[in-house]
């Protein structure tokens, strides 16, 4: 089985998946760690910032989010960043140690009025030698194009859940809608960031499934962020039940598994979970984070915690520090004041 495994492929069965999920555990991280060694250092992981450039009024009715204009969470608005402003935060994020920006706007879709800011602030973090991404909501092809023209690597936009699940947590934006703007985003030349949220009430199928529509597309996303849901009041998720750490620990080895060359990222949560779970994350075949105190507007873990943690596991990022990471902690944990989450991500 693990010959098959190391290919890539587009074609998997519920069952198969379903076959994976029901491995031992020991198993199954053995087998998602055999698959990860074949493409990946196990001892490097990705880091990534993220930083909200618009807060809250989005008009979309994600049960998550708390960004979403139809809930009461208490969220202060913010317009969209000035470019500068977004540029600083950029460099304190490379000089603390992230190769990657990312940036998420609460937008259904980006408006063309919008469009030459956003286009400035890609050109002005790929000045810095660093890779960008953004996630904007829906892109059409024509906005697709634009972005790729001026630079950005990656764009996020996540399937959330299985299809079948998904019309429990939206309904103003269809799965084919979601789809559709991946294809958009592919068509253009940039990289796909695509993943979902789990521990949202859904069943262990419906982790199946999400899983199972990401490593079937045309092409695997070439980053696939796992996240864990933040229950915030005011959003109809805030009392769901806790998902076991395992179930998430199992997504984890199995997105490995049956995504072998995409970078999983441990996203969303992580300021919940436990050292020694986000070490089994790990060696399940996670291998990218978010750097920093605020995860566009929820709280992470902060930057000198995770130095840490690598270095009790003999874990390093691709760039050297050359700041103490404190710095990019004070630019982004302020970035929205008592807000929450937009999205969860990205890249």
């Amino acid at each position: 089985m693990s010959e098959k495994i190391e290919q890539l492929r587009h074609d998997w069965s519920q069952q198969e998946v379903a076959s994976l999920f029901s491995l031992p555990m020991n198993d199954l991280l053995f087998k998602a760690q055999t698959v990860h060694r074949q493409h990946f250092d196990p001892n490097q992981v990705q880091v990534s910032t993220l930083l909200s450039i618009k807060t809250g009024a989005c008009p979309e009715d994600c049960a998550y989010c708390p960004q979403s204009a139809r809930f009461d969470t208490q969220l202060e608005k913010e317009k969209l960043m000035a470019v500068e402003a977004v540029i600083e935060k950029a460099k304190a994020a490379k000089a603390a140690g992230s190769d990657r920006f990312c940036m998420g706007a609460a937008w259904r879709s980006p408006h063309a009025r919008d469009m030459p800011m956003v286009l400035a602030m890609v050109k002005g973090v790929k000045d810095l030698g660093m890779e960008t991404c953004m996630t904007l909501g829906m892109l059409d092809s024509e906005k697709s194009q634009q972005l790729a023209a001026a630079g950005l690597d990656y764009y996020n936009h996540n399937l959330d859940t299985s299809p079948e699940y998904y019309g429990e947590i939206i309904t103003t934006r269809t799965y084919s809608d979601r789809l559709e703007t991946l294809q958009n985003v592919r068509d253009s030349g940039m990289k796909v960031c695509s993943g979902g949220i789990v521990g949202m009430g859904e069943q262990e199928q419906d982790r199946m499934g999400l899983l199972r529509q990401l490593a079937n597309l045309p092409q695997h996303p070439d980053s696939v962020p796992i996240n864990q849901l933040v229950k915030v009041k005011g959003t109809p998720l805030e009392s769901v039940n806790d998902l076991d750490p395992f179930e998430f620990i199992r997504t984890i080895a199995v997105a490995r598994i049956m995504m072998p060359k995409s970078y999983v990222r441990l996203s969303a949560g992580r300021e919940e979970m436990s050292e020694e779970m986000q070490s089994m994350c790990f060696f399940a075949g996670a291998n990218s984070i978010f750097y920093g105190e605020c995860l566009l507007t929820t709280p992470n873990p902060a930057a000198n915690k995770d130095q840490a943690l690598f270095s009790k596991l003999g874990i390093n990022s691709k760039h050297q520090v050359t700041q103490q990471p404190q710095r990019l902690n004070e630019l982004l944990k302020n970035t929205t004041a008592n807000a929450n989450e937009l999205f969860y991500s990205a890249v």
